[in-house]
């Protein structure tokens, strides 16, 4: 009697572990990203800020097409900044929420992350700062690029839209 005890003891053991590990591995599947999240090379796009005749931001391309789950370096380039108040910020905040970040360089100087985030990046003088990282959520984002804020008579580094200057709003689509 004692071995048929602890014969279902032990299939009634085995059963449970065998629907525990079954579960595991559905919620490791559904939990899954869309891709690896630091597959080396990122794929390389650009977009180039130089200022209008108007002295308002253009911003080439105006839209971006990413995949959700592709690793990205995006560089932005800004080759006719004249001085710090003629610069631009370009700040994309819903976009940094639903992204994996990696990298921030400018110039030569990387800042290797691990998925923290940043508010904006200023062009103040000629040059190029790029950010390298994955898109996690499908959707439309706003790319905001304007006036720095000091050239506005604005606290440095104040967030979002100065509407009271020269601004564009570019967009980010994620598939």
């Amino acid at each position: 009697m004692r071995n048929r005890s602890s014969a279902l003891k032990l299939s009634l053991l085995v059963s449970l572990t065998s629907a525990l590990l079954g579960a595991f591995s559905t919620a490791q599947v559904a939990a899954q990203s869309l891709g690896n999240l630091a597959q080396y090379p990122p794929q390389p796009m650009k977009m180039t800020i130089t200022t209008s005749e108007q002295g308002a931001p253009l911003v080439t391309p105006s839209t971006l097409k990413l995949n959700a789950g592709r690793y990205y370096r995006l560089t932005f380039d800004c080759p006719d900044v004249r001085g710090d108040l003629s610069g631009w910020r370009i700040e994309m905040p819903k976009l940094l929420n639903n992204a994996h970040l990696r990298l921030v360089a400018v110039g030569d100087i990387e800042i290797h992350l691990q998925g923290l985030s940043f508010n904006a990046i200023e062009c103040d003088e000629i040059g190029s700062a790029s950010m390298s990282f994955v898109p996690i959520k499908p959707g439309t984002y706003d790319l905001y690029v304007g006036n720095v804020p000091m050239a506005l008579g604005r606290p440095m580094g104040e967030a979002g839209v100065q509407s009271t200057g020269k601004y564009v709003l570019s967009k980010v689509i994620v598939q």
